[in-house]
C-alpha cells in the first residue's frame, strides 16, 4: 500500500482549529471514524501522548504525527490544510504549521509504518505540493493535488 491510496477521502479536513491539541483531536476523530476504532478516546490519547515526546512538526509549514494503534486493520492517513497555520505546534524552524498529514498503522505495522513516513515526506518536499494544498478551497481541491501529483 502507498502513500496516496492510503489517504481516506473522509478523512481529509481544511481545519479551522488553531491550536496543535484541537487540530489533532478533531482529525483523529475523522480518522477513527473512517477506519473503524471503538476506542476513539485511546487513539486521541496516544496521538497527542505521541506529540509530547517529541513534535512531529518537519519543518517549512508541516507535520506528520503519526501512531501504531491495534485497532487500526489497514494503514490510513488522514489530511488536515489550515491556511492560516497553526502557531506553537512546536516544528522544528518554528513557521507555523499548514499542511498536517497524519499516519495512522496497525501495532505490527513496522515496515508499512516506516514505508509511508518515508513517503509522505518525499511527496511534501515540493514546493508546488506545498503551495497547492495551502491554496485548496475544499476537499475536493486536496483529493486533486495528491491524485494529479501520482501522475507527474
Amino acid at each position: 500500500m502507498d502513500f496516496i491510496s492510503s489517504i481516506d477521502r473522509q478523512c481529509i479536513l481544511l481545519l479551522t482549529e488553531k491550536t496543535k491539541n484541537e487540530a489533532l483531536i478533531k482529525m483523529t476523530e475523522a480518522a477513527a471514524r473512517a477506519g473503524g476504532v471503538t476506542d476513539r478516546e485511546r487513539l486521541v490519547k496516544d496521538i497527542l501522548y505521541r506529540e509530547q515526546l517529541m513534535s512531529t512538526g518537519i519543518g517549512l509549514g508541516i507535520a506528520v504525527p503519526h501512531v501504531r494503534f491495534d485497532q487500526i486493520k489497514k494503514p490510513l492517513i488522514a489530511v488536515g490544510v489550515q491556511p492560516a497555520g497553526i502557531q506553537g505546534y512546536g516544528s522544528i524552524d518554528d513557521v507555523p504549521i499548514k499542511i498536517i498529514v497524519m499516519i495512522l498503522v496497525g501495532s505490527n505495522q513496522h515496515k508499512e509504518h516506516i514505508r509511508l513516513l518515508s513517503q509522505a515526506v518525499s511527496f511534501l518536499k515540493s514546493d508546488h505540493v506545498i503551495a497547492r494544498l495551502v491554496a485548496a478551497r475544499s476537499a475536493d481541491d486536496v483529493c486533486a493535488v495528491f491524485t494529479e501529483s501520482r501522475h507527474e
